[in-house]
């Protein structure tokens, strides 16, 4: 009993990480279609951003939970208003602006930190399960992830700004003519997906290795998972993160960590080419 009761932990720590690590990613492009390809690198600043406020004495959970988002979230405003906002409905635009971004950003990391591995002390120690081991954090990690993602259900789907947002998703002309400025709304999107990111930087941060060109690992996870979701934000996210989560977990105690990587990329090629606009094309239509 107690072996299924860890191994069912480890299996929603995968799930959390996946679903973390892609929230923001889901935020800007399952509201604005705008491909941020340098969310990898939005992710790898929240965690430097967290290392900054360590070293500057800060708490470790006022670190992560706030400074982190915050920095990040900054830097999110300054990158929309200075070339986001000229580039909304001009997708490959989008994804090359993004894509210059990451190289830049990476440079500018390599050369503030340095080209070493760095990383975050891990806050908890390890929790008895019976016989068994388990890290406290993970527990936290999902615990935060599960609060996050249901935080962002309620605000889309039970608040005015969350019904403002998605209208203006489905028609930006309608939702201009009712007096509502699309430019305020795309702004504000941007800088709250980027804040969800930072949040996942600085959660991520004691557990993941922190370097300047680390970007390219969360990058292609949080891709796979949005797309794979569909069109809903976080009902598709947590779906999605779900069901490629419990592949690559299973192929990973079976084999290797890397095979299961590898799992889970076949599987989301598999039910894209099932589902071409991603699982909530087919179930949970509407959801937020």
């Amino acid at each position: 009993m107690d072996l299924i009761v860890v191994s069912l932990l480890e299996l929603a720590y995968t799930i959390s990480t996946l679903a973390l690590a892609s929230a923001g990613l889901a935020l800007i492009f399952g509201l604005m279609r705008v491909i941020n390809l340098a969310h990898g690198e939005f992710i790898v600043l929240g965690g430097y951003a967290t290392i900054v406020a360590l070293n500057l004495g800060c708490n470790i959970w006022v670190a992560m939970l706030i400074v982190a988002p915050i920095a990040v979230g900054i830097f999110g405003l300054l990158v929309e208003r200075i070339v986001m906002r000229w580039l909304y409905g001009r997708t490959v635009d989008t994804m090359l602006a993004t894509w210059g971004l990451s190289l830049a950003m990476s440079g500018g990391l390599s050369m503030t930190f340095g080209a070493t591995t760095s990383g975050v002390p891990n806050p908890l120690g390890p929790m008895e399960i019976g016989q068994f081991r388990m890290g406290g954090y993970s527990l936290f990690v999902i615990v935060i992830t599960l609060v996050l993602m249901v935080g962002l259900y309620l605000v889309l789907r039970h608040t005015r700004a969350g019904l403002i947002v998605r209208g203006a998703m489905q028609s930006a002309e309608v939702s201009a003519a009712l007096g509502h400025s699309t430019q305020k709304i795309y702004m504000t999107t941007f800088v709250v997906g980027s804040m969800v990111t930072g949040l996942a930087g600085g959660i991520l941060s004691p557990v993941v290795a922190l370097a300047p060109n680390a970007g390219g690992q969360f990058i292609a996870k949080a891709f796979i998972t949005v797309i794979t979701g569909g069109a809903s934000v976080v009902t598709g996210t947590v779906a999605a993160s779900v069901l490629l989560g419990t592949v690559a977990k299973v192929f990973e105690l079976l084999a290797t960590p890397v095979v299961g990587e590898m799992a889970l990329l076949l599987s989301a090629v598999a039910l894209l080419r099932m589902l071409p606009q991603g699982i909530t094309s087919r179930w949970f239509k509407g959801a937020a």
